[in-house]
């Protein structure tokens, strides 16, 4: 698992890109998606980057690793930074909050097959229509754990893990890779332990995870040329569990949410279809 599963790191630092690639980060990616996120987002603690093009160029130039570009939500600009990102080196773009197949298949159209074109399901409409986007040729699918669940008005943003959504979207998309969440040292991770989210990835068979936030706030004094590799360990020891260990971390990090959840009443909930 550990030799197939990319971590990728949130950073347009061209020092530390460097310094992470040769620990074992697979891919660096640049962000660009900031369009009605301050608005969507407020009062949630989530990260608001506003990366450019020219921290991409200078990103491109520093690293042989792969290069990724988080775009804005599909908008009538969205040909121009399709274009942007591309000249300036990106191999792949992501495109968050799509609501479609329709969006996902313009944008396809508008590369030419000139890049990876990957996805973030962080929207109900994305849930309701994961089905057909799987049968489109993606490069990856990320869902996005904290819009979703400020669009079902979930308590926390692990819910989806706990009712079966994320299991039932990760079913249509079994020949793309597929990740969520994100991950930091093993050893850390609150309120839920890192062990356990990466052990549910593995069980979900996961093939990618972000590093961002959390990872830059604990690797902090730390080496990463030391603490990548155990990242890495980490996973490739997640798939050496016993059947009876891997459903008792399931079972510990459902416990974990549920108790979080017990502290407010979900609502606006909502499943996904793979039928259609």
């Amino acid at each position: 698992m550990s030799a197939e599963f990319e971590l990728v790191l949130f950073c347009v630092d061209p020092e530390f890109i460097r310094e992470a690639v040769a620990a074992g980060v697979a891919a660096i990616i640049v962000d660009w998606e900031h369009l009605g996120k301050e608005e969507r987002q407020k009062g949630a603690d989530t990260e608001i980057n506003r990366h450019t093009v020219d921290d991409l160029r200078r990103v491109r130039q520093c690293t042989h690793a792969r290069v990724l570009c988080r775009l804005n939500p599909p908008h009538p600009n969205t040909p121009r930074e399709i274009e942007a990102a591309i000249a300036a080196g990106a191999e792949e773009i992501m495109v968050p909050m799509v609501r479609s197949p329709d969006e996902v298949m313009w944008v396809l159209r508008l590369t030419r097959e000139r890049c990876g074109v990957g996805i973030l399901v962080e929207t109900v409409q994305a849930v309701h229509c994961a089905a057909q986007l799987g049968r489109l040729p993606l490069s990856r699918v990320y869902v996005g754990l904290n819009d979703l669940a400020i669009e079902r008005g979930t308590p926390n943003i692990f819910t989806a893990l706990v009712d079966g959504t994320l299991e039932r979207v990760r079913a249509c998309f079994l020949d793309t890779p597929f990740g969520f969440g994100g991950l930091t040292l093993p050893d850390k991770g609150h309120p839920i332990p890192c062990r356990l989210l990466i052990g549910e990835m593995v069980r979900l068979g996961c093939r990618f995870s972000f590093l961002r936030r959390s990872f830059h706030r604990d690797i902090k004094g730390r080496n990463l040329a030391v603490e990548v590799p155990r990242i890495l360990s980490a996973l490739h020891a997640a798939t050496m569990r016993s059947p009876a260990e891997v459903e008792g971390d399931r079972q510990a990090l459902y416990a974990l949410v549920q108790a979080w959840n017990a502290k407010a009443a979900p609502t606006n909930e909502v499943v996904a279809s793979c039928t259609t």
